[in-house]
């Protein structure tokens, strides 16, 4: 028995990044503030948003600049802030003019005043499904979005260099199976897995696993438990099998997973050091990597949703030119994840994913597998005591078409934890 971790945005937020969409698009502005400071055209624009002095008012950048400074929206005191500028630029129209290029980054910023949070990628498939924009001109303004992000991300990545593992997150990624664990409807393979384990039981393989699991002071600890239960007894166990004992009293070291894949839905690397090198432990980083910007994903993939086949039935390959789950094959992830899941059965951890609409088609597939025997997520919990749980299980229950299936699959809270 496997087990895959689905790695999402919460998880890199967990370790102090400001990796969410709105704190992108916050830079997003800061940097236009810094460019125009030092800019010497009478006119800047990037495909997203375009910038305009009033000749007559000003012929610098610079002296906008100084009319912030001047009438205090700027401290002289404090650190530069180009958002500032490009709020006052929007403000003072006399000044310099200032007007979106495109209707997506227009939604985004607006979304963003009204609820502190966006999902680019989903406002990016209502533009796409809904015809607000031509499918050529939406596609290249998600290209500079996406060129914008890669760039952010990178600078993020750069300065969270000394972020180190959470020796808790660890433990939570590398426990045991539990039975609570396991659906109902798939109780049958958890006992075929424990009666494989003890009748083609080889020491020299399970004394090299057990080490990946646990710190070198325990891992001899659990292996001595293993060896010792099942030498203890051999003769119960030959003539009444594993089953016959109580799950708590078989040493968890016989619980562990055979192999492991990190599903690393980010661009970033920070979960990937939670991982060691060796063959058991697969990261896979299905959306690309920023060292490997060419190879970032970004786009929608719920082809589930009834929007989709409308594009798709448009014959435009442009309405298809983001769509996730067709850049997919412009790499092997896509196709090492299938392998994965089509060698044995496995649990799923969700670590920070919020399992939206975004990447439904993947999901459906993982979750609805015949080879899938539990969905467990760890759920976020603020101060005030209350957590997201049940807003994820709702998150999950949008990726299943069997609600039957999705109500045995889903560990229930009682045996969940949190991240």
């Amino acid at each position: 028995m496997n087990r895959i971790i689905l790695i999402g945005n919460g998880f890199d937020l967990a370790h102090g990044l400001k990796t969410s969409y709105a704190d992108f698009i916050d830079w997003y502005w800061k940097e236009w503030g810094r460019l125009l400071l030092n800019s010497l055209n009478f006119s800047e624009e990037d495909g997203l948003c375009r910038f305009e002095l009033n000749y007559h008012v000003s012929r610098i950048w610079s002296g906008i600049v100084w009319d912030c400074r001047s009438e205090g929206y700027l401290s002289a005191l404090e650190p530069f802030d180009g958002h500032v500028v490009v709020d006052y630029i929007k403000s003072h129209p006399e000044k310099c003019s200032f007007s979106y290029e495109s209707p997506l980054l227009e939604e985004l910023c607006k979304q963003l005043e009204e609820r502190s949070w966006v999902d680019i990628e989903n406002v990016f498939f209502k533009h796409l499904s809904n015809d607000l924009e031509s499918p050529e001109k939406v596609n290249a303004e998600l290209s500079v979005i996406r060129k914008r992000l890669i760039d952010y991300l990178t600078g993020v990545q750069k300065s969270a260099s000394d972020v180190g593992v959470k020796d808790d997150f660890r433990k939570k990624m590398l426990a045991p199976f539990y039975k609570h664990d396991i659906a109902i409807g798939s109780l049958k393979k958890w006992k075929e897995m424990l009666e494989q384990r003890v009748k083609y039981y080889k020491k020299e393989i399970w004394h090299e696993l057990i080490p990946l699991f646990y710190d070198s002071a325990n891992s001899w600890i659990q292996i001595s438990k293993v060896d010792n239960f099942l030498y203890d007894h051999a003769d119960e166990i030959k003539d009444n099998g594993i089953l016959g004992f109580e799950d708590n009293t078989i040493p968890t070291g016989l619980f562990l997973p055979d192999r492991m894949m990190m599903l690393n839905f980010n661009y970033t690397s920070i979960a990937d050091s939670y991982f060691p090198s060796v063959e058991r432990f697969n990261v896979n980083h299905i959306h690309g990597e920023l060292s490997k910007p060419e190879s970032v994903i970004f786009g929608y993939g719920d082809e589930i949703d009834e929007n989709y086949k409308k594009i798709s039935d448009k014959n435009d390959n442009e309405y298809l030119k983001n769509i996730k789950s067709i850049k997919y094959l412009e790499s092997p992830n896509y196709r090492n994840l299938l392998d994965f899941i089509e060698s044995d059965t496995y649990q799923i951890f969700i670590m920070g994913h919020s399992c939206g609409n975004s990447d439904r088609t993947l999901l459906n597939t993982l979750f609805e597998h015949r080879n899938c025997v539990s969905i467990k997520p760890f759920y976020h919990k603020w101060d005030d005591g209350t957590d997201n749980y049940m807003e994820l299980v709702q998150n999950i229950s949008r990726n299943f078409t069997d609600m039957k299936l999705m109500r045995d699959r889903v560990v229930n809270k009682t045996f969940c934890d949190t991240i």
